[in-house]
Parts: C-alpha cells; structure tokens; sequence
C-alpha cells in the first residue's frame, strides 16, 4: 500500500536545536518556515503540514498564498481554525488558495478554542460540524441552506472554484467522544498523535465502526516525530541532546501556550510519557521526551533506518495510509529522513 509522507513547517515557532533553548534563525518567519517548505519539495515529500496557534507564530492561509508560487510539487495541508474566519469567506479563500497551487490543497481542521474565547468540548465540536459540512458544500459548488446552532446561511457558491471542481480532503483529528463522532461524520482523514500500537489499533477499530454508523470509510493519518542516524546508538545519542538544555519549567510553560493544551488528545500525550520507561521510550523505538517541551504531538520514533522504516511499517499494516513526520531542528531533520528513509518508502499523495 502506498502511503503519503509528509513533513511539517514551524509556523506554530516550535523548532529548536535544544528543545526550549530559543534561537532567532529558528524562530516563526516568512523566510525560516518558506525555506522548510521549500526544501520538503526539493527532497521529495509528497506533502507540508502548515500549523495554525493564534500566540505561537505566523498565519498558515497567509503563509499558504505565499509560498505556493515558489513550490513546484508538494501538497500544502493547511489548518485552518474552525470559527476564526467567516466559514462563506474562508472557502472563497481555500479555492483561491487551491487554484494558485494547480490542486495541491488538503485542509487541516482544527476545533480548539479561537483566541479570546473558551467553549465547552460539546459546542465547540458542534461548531466544527457545522463548519464542515457548510465548508465542504461551498468547495463542491454547491448552495447552502443551513439553519444550526452557529451557521445560519441560504447561499449560494463564490463563483471561485478548486482546480477539480471539487473539495479538498479534510484531515482532522481528535480523541474526547465528541471529536470521534465529528471525524466519523465529516472527516477524510482521521488525524493522531502518537500512542502505542495497541492504542493505535484499538482507536483505528473504534473510528471504523463509528464511521459505519455514518455509511462512511475513513482514511488514517499519523503525526509523529522522527530522529534517525546512521545507527541506534547515534539517533539515541541525537534525542538526549535535544532535552540535554531543558528546564521542567520552561517545558511547563511552552506545554501551557498552545490553545488545546487541555484538550483530551494533550491529555493522552501526557499518559503515554508517564508510561515510558526511565530512558522516555513508551515502547520499542518510540520515545516521549519531545513531549516534555511540546503541547500536542509529543514523541518521536528515534532508531537507525531500518528501525524507523519497520516502526512506519508497522503503523501501515494497522491502516496508517499518511504520515506527518518532524524533527529537531525542521530542516535539517527533514534533509536527513530524505537520506535514510524516504527512498525506501512506496509513497504519494492520498487522492
């Protein structure tokens, strides 16, 4: 089965040599992220993710509109917020966004809180639902009569259309109850973080189920950190380095900035570092200690090429198809899991 390997750029101004040690070259910008980007599509990713935090750096739609001119073949996946910006708005918006990158638009749908306002997990879901089904029928060319509890809107289409006519694919993800029943309904793609692969097998079953329910299949993405080496030794050597600077206290305080730092999928992140062993690894080749500096997305697959290619192997066979991969510092991880482990992967995009 081919699978999609993507990379990520540090809008959200979380890259670090040392993990909480800043350094202005790697802090949010046009020009470090648009160098990530760019060298993501020189080495052959098939696709970016480009984060979305209000308080943690640059706009990824704006970021978006302007890097897509200098890129010749990687697919943006861009977050979007749900109710930051006018849902009619934002579509015109993401097929503008699609026409200037000739199709190579997939849409990240975030559900946290929006800056200044705090909402209970149920409405705030119910708001993303909402957001989805309105969003994806203005993409499809379609007129809108939607009477809910946040959108009210007979409307029809912008004249402005994606490159095929049709909607992006919607990656989302989620663990409290109400995030699973609104992937199940709306999404395309079933985002995680990671866990162990019993977790992941038992979340993978869940969401199928609860898809059915909907006459829908899902499709499975994983978002997860890399660090590989020539050898295990080094790649282990590599992840002690990164906390080697860190303070619990500073680590505390980068965890806290992010608007879903309470969310139950930061939550289960938590669990799986406190589950480690003494050395961070939750199991075999997948170590926790990212998570000590990192709200969300909180452990990394550390081990030699082999290692890291039978680690993604494994998450395929459970039905992973799309891999969001990072690592410290972005770029040059980047340039380093292009030449030990992206040759040996089958992989394009998801369609």
């Amino acid at each position: 089965m081919t699978v999609e390997v993507s990379w990520f750029s540090a809008l959200c101004d979380d890259d670090y040599r040392y993990l909480g040690v800043h350094e202005p070259s790697l802090k949010s910008s046009w020009s470090h992220c648009g160098s990530i980007t760019r060298t993501a599509d020189r080495l052959g990713y098939d696709s970016i993710l480009l984060p979305s935090g209000y308080q943690l750096g640059i706009d990824s739609v704006a970021f978006a509109g302007g890097i897509a001119a200098t890129t010749e073949r990687i697919r943006l996946l861009v977050a979007v917020r749900c109710g930051e910006l006018w849902v009619p708005q934002l579509a015109r918006q993401l097929a503008t966004l699609d026409q200037m990158l000739d199709g190579r638009l997939t849409i990240n749908i975030i559900s946290s809180d929006i800056p200044g306002e705090t909402l209970p997990s149920e409405p705030r879901y119910q708001r993303t639902r909402e957001t989805m089904h309105v969003l994806r029928d203005l993409l499809n060319g379609r007129a809108v009569d939607f009477h809910g509890d946040y959108l009210n809107l007979e409307l029809e289409p912008p004249n402005v259309r994606t490159t095929r006519g049709s909607c992006p694919l919607f990656y989302f993800g989620g663990l409290s109850e109400p995030a699973r029943e609104v992937a199940a309904e709306c999404a395309d793609v079933f985002l995680m973080w990671p866990a162990t692969l019993p977790n992941v097998e038992t979340i993978l079953d869940d969401m199928r189920i609860r898809a059915a329910r909907f006459e829908r299949a899902l499709r499975f993405g994983y978002r997860v950190h890399v660090v590989v080496r020539e050898t295990e030794g080094q790649a282990v050597d590599a992840a002690r380095r990164l906390i080697s600077k860190l303070d619990d206290a500073e680590g505390e305080r980068i965890r806290a900035q992010s608007l879903d730092s309470t969310s139950a999928g930061v939550r289960a992140q938590g669990a799986l570092r406190e589950g480690a062993d003494s050395d961070g690894f939750a199991e075999e080749n997948l170590w926790t200690g990212i998570g000590r500096a990192r709200s969300g997305c909180g452990a990394a697959i550390v081990g030699d090429p082999d290692q890291v290619i039978a680690k993604l192997e494994q998450y395929r066979a459970l039905g992973i198809e799309a891999f969001i991969l990072s690592g410290y510092p972005h770029e040059e991880e980047c340039e380093l899991f292009a030449r030990h482990v992206l040759p040996a992967l089958d992989h394009g995009i998801l369609a």
